[in-house]
């Protein structure tokens, strides 16, 4: 793979490093060190929890990213408009142009894409433990983890603080993404910016297993704005308190645990990324 990229990049003209990282730690300390030497820009090639361990690294620094998405699902070179064909990225990254892009961070771990708490933490856990244990394939882990969150379906008592309100809830999970997520339609889940400097959550109050299929099915019909039992908020920051000391945050599919208050905020163009010309005349960034 190293001299693959090494020549893919050298016929673009462009010399290239390749470092191949086996964790996020060594990804972190190889962007720490392209960023000691000076570099012109950093590339990470992966999926979205590989991008956003280089991009915790190069936020703030005002050094172009280039991104190789590599992984299954891609979200954020999708909402950017990056090609997920390789020779295409790698295109992109030597003739891009940089554009600016918020980053969301939530007690100084950022995200890219989004975070949660609530049910998707835990089956992202139990869909881990199944890979490892018992060799399960990744969607058909995801699937039994999912069939064993709705069987549990435990509630999650928070008070959300926004914009010098408070909001109590109970609910199976709490959704905050990097700028607005489309919720309605068959387009859930894209972007259609990243640089709007706000997070946006979303909160389910008390539904039943049968209410969260039911609030499914209006987001699919597109009429998930007339549901009384589901918040959609918007802010520069806020925090979440609850009566747990710590809690299983997920960033951008990564699960950590970290302790109570939870501390949210946007970060406005702290990062920028490499991303085609044309994206950025549409306003795609």
């Amino acid at each position: 793979m190293r001299a693959q990229l090494t020549e893919k990049f050298a016929a673009q003209g462009v010399e290239a490093a390749v470092t191949l990282a086996l964790d996020g730690e060594e990804m972190i300390a190889a962007a720490r060190q392209a960023l000691a030497r000076g570099v012109d820009a950093v590339v990470a090639g992966g999926g979205d929890g590989t991008i956003n361990a280089v991009a915790s690294v190069l936020a703030g620094s005002g050094v172009p990213f280039g991104v190789l998405p590599l992984g299954t699902l891609n979200h954020f070179a999708k909402d950017l408009n990056i090609p997920l064909e390789l020779d295409q990225a790698i295109a992109t990254i030597v003739r891009g142009v940089p554009a600016a892009v918020d980053v969301g961070e939530v007690n100084g771990r950022i995200f890219l894409n989004n975070s949660s708490l609530g049910m998707y933490p835990h089956i992202v856990r139990d869909r881990d433990q199944q890979q490892r244990r018992l060799g399960r394939g990744k969607w058909t882990a995801f699937g039994w983890a999912v069939v064993a969150a709705l069987r549990r379906f435990p509630f999650l008592g928070v008070r959300l603080k926004i914009n010098g309100d408070e909001h109590a809830r109970r609910t199976p999970f709490v959704f905050i993404g990097n700028n607005a997520y489309q919720m309605e339609g068959f387009h859930i889940g894209v972007r259609e910016r990243l640089d709007g400097g706000a997070l946006s959550i979303y909160v389910a109050q008390r539904p039943t297993r049968f209410g969260l299929l039911r609030l499914a099915l209006r987001a699919l019909l597109g009429r998930l704005a007339q549901a009384r039992d589901f918040d959609v908020l918007s802010c520069a920051d806020f925090v979440i308190e609850t009566r747990h000391a710590r809690l299983h945050v997920a960033t951008d599919g990564e699960v950590t645990v970290m302790r109570a208050p939870l501390c949210y905020r946007s970060r406005p163009a702290a990062l920028s990324v490499l991303v085609p010309l044309a994206a950025v005349e549409q306003g795609g960034a």
